[in-house]
């Protein structure tokens, strides 16, 4: 059946107002996607970004020693055999330069571009029941309205500002490494202090460590970190993988991670400890993420999570020379990859340079900053520069920065005053028409969040499809299909080592948020198998209403 035009809701022809078919915020990877598919379902669209340019996280992260964590052949997009034969990496982890460069090449390949508004804030979005519409107004003044809104706005986005008291009386220069100039930085006979020890603390430290005339390093929480052992992509590998992406994609969207890196079913305890010591060290000596995918029980497994744990506290002792310093650095109190898992390049060993000095935050807590520097129990250190890296408030946070309103005036604020709740992370009971990619109740930060985007809007593209081709007006998830999707990630979660550490993937790094593990935690394979059995027969399930006549305004 060939697809019908969507039904004109009537309003007066000069009152202002920008009529749409679909409108999407965000210009990362997923909003990108976005504005390709619908453009080629030949759909009226309108995307907006807060930044002045696409790239998403990618575009604001430009801290010294920005990098991805997945190898870069996995971190690109698969819709396009084209694009996968004409961009050829250069790194096995590309820097956020090369990022950058990728996703210009696409979108210039693609023409994206011109269907964003850049240096555009959406201030909300208000559903409208009796025309079956959204009306978007954003901080310029504008306003949109389309019977679709698809909110591309990715698990960080929001940068989290941390709880010290005084941030704003301090004279040197501050600075955010999720809002990082674009300017170079010259850190050369500074005095440099980093807050935050994640992922993005780690890369910053290892560059700032040999650049800085003196390095603090404030250290709240110590994180574990392996080696990335990144390489150049040589030319004959690159051609290799070329001929192969088709089956290299496959085994992503087939496995639990949506990526190619291998993971074992092997219990911990199924092999002897000298097999299991030296299954370690070649997942130590291999680097990336190998180490969690070599045994298939590490995050249900207390016991054998600590043995894993342990023998990356011994690696840490044998790299940093100063046993006091070493022994701050080893995390205790909460599994291992129950944060997020960080990669390195020569982190631990910046320890060791003169100039870098570690201020344990457990045993010497910051209270405040000051005017010139940074104050903890033990007295006040100076600083020149003071860079935050304090991370996000994650998988929610962007969301709920402006007002989405949806059926009986019913916010999303009050929807998920207890925490997150939608059905496969894609939709909101309550909210018809309203779309998420790579929400906070799907697999979210747990997978390859490129192959998650791609997956997410291919599936809203279908259902909005299904609705143009039978003349109908608005789908949303029933309370039921919501109530049984939660269900099932909380059951999963249940039993996950993640609960077990307090950090963003469960809500705790931001004060006042709900907290608990609302992540589906069964693998991309079996998420993308719950999307297909959610649009099978029709949409079962789903609170689907025939196109309203249209409201003369």
């Amino acid at each position: 059946m060939a697809a019908t035009a969507l039904p004109q809701r009537s309003r007066p022809a000069d009152d202002g107002v920008t009529r749409l078919d679909v409108i999407i915020v965000g210009g990362g990877f997923g909003g990108m996607y976005a504005v390709y598919k619908f453009n080629k379902l030949g759909l009226k669209l309108q995307a907006f970004e807060s930044g002045n340019d696409v790239g998403g996280v990618w575009y604001w992260n430009r801290y010294p020693g920005a990098r991805v964590d997945l190898p870069s052949i996995d971190y690109s997009y698969s819709f396009s055999p084209e694009i996968e034969q004409e961009w050829t990496w250069s790194e096995q982890y590309a820097a956020q330069p090369e990022l950058l460069r990728y996703i210009d090449f696409v979108a210039k390949r693609l023409d994206l571009r011109r269907h964003f508004q850049f240096n555009t804030r959406v201030d909300s979005a208000v559903w409208d029941e009796d025309r079956q519409l959204w009306t978007v107004k954003t901080n310029r003044g504008d306003t949109f309205e389309a019977p679709f809104c698809i909110m591309a706005t990715g698990p960080l986005s929001v940068p989290k500002k941390p709880e010290i008291e005084g941030l704003d009386r301090f004279k040197g220069r501050l600075m955010y490494a999720a809002r990082w100039p674009h300017e170079p930085v010259d850190f050369a006979g500074k005095r440099v202090g980093v807050i935050g020890t994640g992922s993005t603390g780690i890369q910053i430290v290892q560059e700032v460590g040999r650049q800085a005339g003196e390095l603090f390093v404030f250290q709240r929480t110590p994180s574990f970190t392996m080696p990335m052992r990144n390489v150049p992509i040589e030319p004959e590998y690159m051609a290799e993988v070329k001929r192969h992406y088709a089956g290299i994609r496959e085994i992503a969207r087939n496995s639990a991670i949506g990526g190619a890196r291998p993971l074992s079913t092997r219990g911990f305890f199924t092999v002897t400890p000298g097999q299991r010591l030296a299954l370690l060290e070649d997942s130590w000596n291999q680097g990336g993420l190998a180490m969690l995918g070599t045994f298939g029980d590490l995050m249900i497994n207390e016991e054998a999570n600590e043995h894993v744990a342990e023998f990356v506290r011994g690696k840490i002792g044998e790299v940093v020379t100063d046993p006091s310093t070493a022994e701050s650095l080893k995390p205790r109190g909460y599994p291992i990859f129950a944060r997020r898992p960080c990669l390195d390049t020569g982190y631990y060993e910046t320890y060791n340079l003169p100039n870098v000095h570690l201020m344990d935050c457990l045993t010497d807590p910051i209270l405040e900053a000051t005017e010139k520097g940074i104050r903890t129990a033990s007295g006040e250190t100076e600083l020149d520069i003071l860079i935050l890296a304090t991370g996000y408030d994650g998988l929610t946070g962007a969301l709920l920065a402006f007002d989405v309103v949806g059926r009986d005036g019913r916010t999303i604020q009050d929807k998920w005053k207890n925490g997150p709740r939608s059905h496969l992370g894609i939709m909101l009971e309550g909210f018809p028409n309203l779309f998420m990619t790579t929400g906070p109740n799907g697999p979210a930060a747990l997978a390859n969040i490129i192959r998650m985007s791609e997956n997410d809007v291919d599936w809203i593209a279908d259902a909005i499809t299904h609705l143009r081709k039978n003349g109908l007006g608005s789908i949303e998830p029933s309370r039921k299909i919501e109530d049984d999707w939660m269900e099932l990630v909380h059951a999963l979660a249940k039993n996950s080592l993640i609960n077990k550490a307090k950090t963003w993937w469960v809500g705790a790094n931001v004060e006042g948020k709900p907290q608990g593990l609302t992540q589906f935690i069964g693998g991309f394979l079996k998420y993308r198998e719950h999307c297909a059995a959610a649009a099978a027969n029709g949409y079962a399930g789903h609170q689907i209403e025939p196109v309203r006549q249209a409201v003369e305004v």
